[in-house]
């Protein structure tokens, strides 16, 4: 079943620029739908974000918050610094202010219950956000989860690398939280894509993870290269730790020729990166259609309209082929 699932997203891969035109008709097609059914009546929101250090959620907070001034909504927004419980805190004093919907970035989505039955108790619409929750399929009419379908982000970049290093040679992942399911999920899909014959000469032979930061991702590759460890392929579950790698190689003079670096996110950082021939793969997440479309769809709960569960944001592939049609979009 894996091989055939595979070899059927390789099929859909490599017609990637024809798939990827649909989806960002796909992608219009959400995010005017949530405008159609958006009510004009300015709402109050409580949006917890799961931490402020981080620079692709520093983004989609910020596309949030313009999305809230330009609909005139008042939004108050929560640091929960990677604490379970100040998030969930967060969740019941917006309940207790009695705000109209809740936005949350979720710290450990495998915790999520919580906030969901407060919310739906109260009810108040709850929008989770770039985060999966581990309840999704379990949502109520009132909540929904606005963000990116994770088995696309581990898959696109891991295809792709495979590709440029023509299906050989050793690599070392790192991984984000492993309390999330992103981390959780592009780990896996690296993992499933090296099983694939075109990439089985690729030897995964350390993972750890670095919590989504450049800093552990810098000192991580830093200690194995101290070691003795050799590898050309380095996955990174997100484009900070893709950079922190990149950083460390730098300094240990390895030239970026010898490797093959991947990440997600595809911010600011990261295409700069690419364009200085040090970043090779990235992964397009759209930060500010998950901000203003996770406002539009707590607008349009709360103006009493009905949402999917999921409403997806694709994830895009990003090379040097394509840079252009990125930069400056996070």
């Amino acid at each position: 079943m894996l091989i055939l699932l595979k070899y059927g997203f390789l099929l859909i891969y490599l017609k990637r620029e024809d798939i990827m035109n649909s989806i960002k008709y796909f992608l219009v097609g959400v995010i005017s739908f949530l405008a159609i059914a958006t009510s004009a009546q300015a709402i109050t929101i409580g949006f917890s974000v799961a931490r402020f250090d981080d620079n692709f959620l520093t983004t989609m907070r910020n596309d949030a918050v313009r999305a809230a001034e330009e609909g005139g909504h008042d939004m108050q927004v929560d640091d929960a610094k990677d604490d379970v419980g100040l998030q969930l805190s967060h969740v019941q004093n917006y309940i207790a202010a009695g705000v109209d919907a809740i936005l949350v970035n979720a710290v450990d989505t495998s915790t999520t219950q919580a906030m969901t039955k407060a919310a739906e108790s109260a009810g108040i619409p709850l929008v989770y956000i770039n985060r999966q929750p581990i309840d999704l399929d379990a949502l109520g009419p009132t909540s929904t989860f606005v963000g990116s379908d994770e088995k696309w982000s581990g898959t696109l970049e891991a295809f792709e690398i495979c590709n440029q290093a023509g299906g050989k040679g050793k690599a070392v992942m790192l991984m984000g939280q492993l309390t999330n399911e992103a981390a959780q999920t592009r780990s896996e899909d690296v993992r499933e894509v090296i099983k694939l014959s075109m990439c089985s000469g690729i030897e995964l032979i350390e993972e750890q993870t670095a919590n989504w930061s450049r800093i552990e991702a810098n000192d991580m590759i830093t200690n194995w290269l101290t070691a003795g460890m050799e590898f050309d392929i380095v996955f990174a579950n997100n484009d900070e730790m893709a950079i922190g790698a990149i950083q460390a190689l730098k300094n240990a003079g390895v030239s970026m020729d010898d490797v093959i670096i991947g990440g997600v996110d595809a911010t600011e950082d990261a295409l700069n990166a690419m364009m200085a021939g040090d970043l090779d793969v990235t992964v397009f997440q759209n930060a500010a259609a998950q901000g203003y479309g996770a406002v539009e769809a707590a607008v349009t709960l709360a103006g009493g309209g009905s949402l999917p569960n999921f409403v997806v944001i694709p994830f895009e592939l990003v090379t040097m082929d394509n840079i252009d049609q990125y930069m400056g979009q996070n």
